[in-house]
């Protein structure tokens, strides 16, 4: 049985105090890190999670709040943990660049540094075949959110388990049928009305929610009107520091 932890939650703006995308998945062969905003060594010191646990980081786009933490996390790995085991980061066309563009604007350009373990990147593309990802595999598929960050959601596998991401986007009709079957669908829900046509909203789901069949649907990505609700038409709500059996 995996493990999915919920290390940052919220929105691009933190909204109620919480943390940006991130989530670990523990698998039975290693640990995968699913997105790395840029809150997210703090939230893995917060609970307790050790940055040499993670085999692999899946990135489901370029916006800071989903991967700003990766040139962080690198520079950690080097300064912090002397890490010597290998480290996959796998994302959008264009991954391997945009982070090192990223760390660059940051001012610790990653080709000043030397690394003493294996760093390898893996461009995923969505619609193509899954991809082994260190210890899961991983099938990006389109998303609604902006092109510029080139933008898509997983369908991760681990064992005979899958766990569906949205990552951020907003509604398309082909949603339903993509994440069916999965035990845990991790689902942007950024907004209470659909009033930004990039980000999923209760309004939406709620309508909507009988054409979905998967197991724990998680409403994540939540921002300031949705963290002030005191429910959620009986979805479950992400918040830091919970998990989930899988």
């Amino acid at each position: 049985m995996s493990e999915l932890v919920l290390i940052g939650t919220s929105d691009h703006f933190s909204s109620g105090a919480r943390r940006q995308s991130a989530y670990l998945l523990r698998a039975a062969s290693g640990t995968a890190l699913i997105d790395c905003g840029q809150t997210t060594l703090h939230g893995m010191a917060a609970l307790g999670i050790s940055r040499d646990e993670v085999d692999a980081i899946a990135v489901s786009h370029f916006h800071a709040d989903h991967f700003g933490g990766v040139p962080s996390f690198l520079l950690a790995t080097l300064y912090e943990d002397a890490r010597r085991k290998p480290l996959l980061i796998a994302g959008p066309p264009g991954v391997e660049e945009r982070i090192r563009r990223a760390a660059r604007a940051g001012g610790h350009p990653l080709e000043d540094h030397h690394f003493r373990y294996a760093l390898r990147f893996i461009e995923l593309r969505a619609g193509t075949r899954a991809t082994e990802i260190g210890p899961v595999k991983i099938q990006a598929f389109e998303t609604r959110h902006s092109p510029e960050s080139c933008p898509h959601g997983m369908l991760i596998d681990c064992g005979a388990r899958r766990i569906a991401y949205s990552g951020d986007t907003g509604w398309f009709d082909a949603l339903p049928e993509i994440v069916a079957g999965s035990e845990v669908f991790l689902c942007d829900c950024t907004q209470v009305r659909p009033d930004y046509p990039l980000h999923l909203s209760l309004h939406e789901l709620s309508e909507r929610r009988s054409r979905f069949d998967c197991g724990q649907f998680v409403l994540t990505h939540l921002g300031r009107e949705m963290r002030e609700l005191g429910g959620a038409d009986g979805f479950a709500i992400a918040d830091d520091g919970l998990a989930f059996k899988v």
